[in-house]
């Protein structure tokens, strides 16, 4: 039996963006440019690497799983998001709430340990460029992404089981642009210590421990490079670095700031302004940090162009 202030939730409702009316279809022209470029940023990025040979590298395989992870964890939230701005219905089945839990919970957390993968990389080739080879053998590399889709998988899975354990009140407005898990814990009636315990500890070792494994890489990078003095390397080392952890710390520091470390003083708002950094800021910017504008890549560009030229003739 439930309890009077328990009832079964066949749907909850998104509360959205804190948009004024009158500024709703600029704010719905600007996030469709936002998914759009996303999109076609990854999409482009995905499609070069599987079409050039060049481009099948270890860092290029860690490069199209994170771009397929942005491309969908941007879809997981984006498209409700345009539906509910233009349809103004901002209703979500509760089987359809988890859904989207889940897998913005599994991209999310790919994200990571991609993000990771890639600076262990760098690390390996600008500090052991000998023995790179060895150390990042296809075999090796192939096993890291497994296992990171393998992580993801289960932690996801996780916390969408423990959630579904739990009632909810009569309460079922989401003060969110999607379903959050901790706006979802909030609204549940029953007792939510395990789901909490299991944010904070295991939640923590996927976010933390990918974080400071890319610091510790990029440190070690930094400190190799400034071992051998160059104007013109030291400067390219600074550029990479400096652009790749800019992204880093956007995307990591907002989800620490959120989840492992939230402050009573955070509004509604904020906390919005903060999801939106990760959600579709960083899979927007990483096709560009990472990728569309170094030299292989614009490369393999001028290659698939001049092979379509070719056929046509």
């Amino acid at each position: 039996m439930l309890e009077d202030n328990q009832t079964v939730i066949s749907e909850f409702l998104l509360l959205g963006l804190p948009i004024p009316p009158e500024h709703q279809h600029l704010f719905y022209a600007l996030f469709l440019a936002m998914y759009l470029t996303t999109i076609m940023g990854n999409l482009i990025i995905i499609i070069l690497i599987l079409l050039d040979s060049h481009l099948h590298t270890p860092m290029y395989l860690f490069l199209s799983n994170l771009s397929f992870s942005d491309l969908c964890f941007s879809s997981v939230t984006m498209p409700k998001l345009l539906q509910s701005m233009q349809s103004q219905d901002p209703s979500i089945p509760y089987a359809g709430c988890l859904t989207q839990m889940y897998f913005f919970l599994f991209f999310g957390d790919l994200e990571s340990f991609l993000l990771a993968a890639m600076a262990y990389d760098r690390y390996v080739a600008i500090c052991f460029p000998l023995h790179y080879t060895n150390i990042m053998s296809p075999k090796q590399c192939v096993s890291l992404v497994v296992l990171s889709w393998v992580l993801t998988t289960s932690h996801a899975l996780l916390h969408t089981l423990l959630l579904t354990r739990l009632s909810f009140c009569e309460n079922k407005v989401i003060p969110h642009f999607f379903c959050d898990l901790s706006a979802l814990l909030k609204l549940a009636c029953s007792d939510i210590h395990i789901n909490e315990l299991v944010v904070l500890i295991i939640g923590g070792l996927v976010v933390v421990l990918p974080f400071l494994l890319i610091i510790g890489s990029y440190a070690q990078i930094v400190s190799s490079i400034l071992k051998v003095p160059s104007t013109r390397g030291i400067h390219k080392v600074f550029s990479t670095c400096g652009s790749h952890l800019s992204v880093v710390s956007l995307f990591f520091g907002t989800i620490i700031g959120l989840y492992l470390c939230p402050s009573a003083n955070n509004s509604t708002v904020k906390e919005t302004v903060m999801a939106m950094m990760y959600t579709v800021v960083t899979p927007m910017l990483n096709p560009f940090i990472y990728s569309l504008r170094n030299r292989d890549m614009k490369g393999a560009l001028k290659r698939v162009f001049q092979k379509k030229s070719l056929f046509r003739l």
